[in-house]
């Protein structure tokens, strides 16, 4: 039985990282950075990997429950990936914790936004959120997001239509624009 778990968590990890290759792999999509106003900066890419991690989320919260640890596997590797990065970008062991901290906030208060604005099918309230989000010194002059607003309530439609096996196997694959 022991042996069974060990198994099943080493088996589980090739799924994670299958599927967050996968996910990051769409996050940078020229598209977003080219045709829907997302700049093509660290910051930029955090919020592309950010919304591809809430539509995935938001998919996996209807899958049973290996879809579900699949999906709290993956956020955990997100954070990981997050925390070295930041190391990379040469941030000192004493400040790590408090950069991730604010990281994992901005992170939440973006589901927070973008799940309520897709709940609603609101499409003018997750533009207005993109555009806070992606473009937050602009203001009122910030590019539009409905483009990207749009399609987020596409993929988010063609991941409700994925078979189980897509999410329990890790190869659940978000619908990017120009593939």
């Amino acid at each position: 039985m022991v042996f069974g778990f060990f198994r099943q968590k080493r088996n589980n990890q090739v799924i994670v990282e299958r599927q967050y290759g996968a996910l990051t792999a769409a996050a940078r999509t020229p598209a977003f950075y080219l045709d829907m106003h997302v700049p093509d900066t660290v910051i930029g890419r955090f919020e592309m990997l950010t919304v591809m991690l809430i539509l995935y989320f938001r998919r996996t919260a209807k899958s049973p429950r290996s879809g579900q640890e699949i999906a709290q596997n993956i956020i955990d590797a997100f954070f990981e990936d997050v925390d070295h990065s930041i190391r990379e970008l040469g941030v000192g062991d004493p400040g790590v914790p408090k950069r991730m901290k604010k990281l994992a906030g901005m992170y939440y208060g973006r589901l927070e936004s973008y799940a309520g604005a897709l709940d609603r099918n609101d499409r003018e309230a997750l533009e207005a959120a993109l555009k806070r989000n992606i473009h937050p010194e602009e203001g009122e002059t910030a590019p539009s997001m409905l483009t990207l607003a749009d399609w987020m309530f596409d993929a988010e439609q063609a991941l409700a239509t994925l078979d189980e096996n897509e999410i329990e196997t890790g190869m659940a694959r978000i619908a990017v624009p120009g593939a």
